[in-house]
């Protein structure tokens, strides 16, 4: 029998200062519950256990300076084991820093390490990087990256400017550039791509974006770099930062990620895997945005990883 050592923690009333109003309360109780599992969070809003100023809030409430939030008792586990992520994560980003000042940090995202923990993951990136560290008032993510995907990823270490670099993001006031590798040749030195994505839900829990009327406007453009035997290397300027669209979009052309699973070409898959590539060949190359607190235009590179470089050196 597996013995759980817990503690029940006591009702408690939260005051919201000014640096927090604005934040939706799921996210608000992310971070300040940082180890509770978001569906358990969910459940709690869902339910009615979480009150704000004693009245059941939905979970894309926007908190406002002063708001008492009330969070119920809570099971936590006095066993740290697991608990931690490991030291192999934490060393792999403690060298990924790209850039940092007193308001946001970027590192270069290892593939196959998720942005942050779900999905029968215990940790991600974020719960890392707060592990990394524990004193920082404020540690939220930009924006995503998918699991497969490498590259700059954005951090806030300040909730202001969190919101406000949202703000540039629903704006498409923050470029985003990526390298890929994808089936085939295109036989154009540039293509726009303009197509509505609409996002649907699994019965698996999981994701999967397709292309439909109705959906979000999205559009990409596509540079050629170079072009292989079988495939072409672009360069991706997002215009819109809508789920996995890089990925739906090559795939909607005839051109799908190499190394995709959700939307690639499972024989293409096949073949490029025997011939060495052992993950997505999708990476974020770059971010460029004005900052919000002293309007310097920053500019942000991760070079292509090691692996993909190799890798075409020695296939094609």
């Amino acid at each position: 029998m597996v013995q759980i050592n817990s503690k029940k923690s006591d009702v408690q009333y939260i005051n919201v200062g000014p640096e927090q109003a604005g934040r939706r309360i799921d996210n608000f109780l992310a971070g300040y519950l940082r180890n509770i599992p978001k569906t358990r969070l969910y459940r709690m809003l869902r339910k009615g256990e979480v009150r704000v100023n004693s009245a059941r809030v939905k979970q894309d409430y926007r908190l406002l300076a002063d708001d008492i939030v009330r969070v119920p008792p809570l099971y936590m586990s006095t066993d740290n084991k697991g608990m931690r992520p490991s030291q192999g994560l934490l060393q792999l980003l403690n060298r990924s820093f790209l850039f940092e000042d007193d308001y946001l940090l970027a590192i270069n995202k290892p593939a196959g390490i998720a942005v942050h923990a779900g999905g029968g993951q215990q940790f991600g990136v974020i719960e890392a990087l707060r592990t990394l560290r524990p004193h920082a008032s404020c540690l939220e993510l930009v924006h995503r990256l998918d699991k497969a995907t490498s590259g700059c990823l954005l951090v806030a270490k300040d909730h202001r400017v969190l919101r406000e670099m949202h703000a540039r993001l629903r704006s498409n006031d923050i470029k985003k550039r990526y390298i890929a590798l994808l089936k085939g040749n295109i036989h154009a030195q540039q293509k726009d791509v303009s197509l509505p994505l609409r996002r649907h839900g699994l019965r698996s829990g999981k994701r999967k974006v397709t292309v439909q009327e109705g959906g979000k406007h999205a559009n990409s453009r596509f540079y050629i770099q170079r072009e292989y035997t079988d495939a072409s290397l672009v360069r991706v300027e997002l215009m819109t930062g809508r789920t996995h669209q890089i990925r739906v979009h090559a795939a909607h052309i005839g051109h799908p990620v190499a190394g995709d699973v959700k939307y690639g070409d499972r024989d293409f898959n096949r073949h490029i895997k025997r011939a060495g590539l052992k993950r997505m060949f999708l990476h974020a190359e770059s971010l460029s945005f004005v900052m919000p607190h002293s309007n310097r235009e920053i500019i942000i590179e991760a070079p292509l990883p090691d692996e993909l470089i190799s890798f075409l050196n020695g296939y094609y």
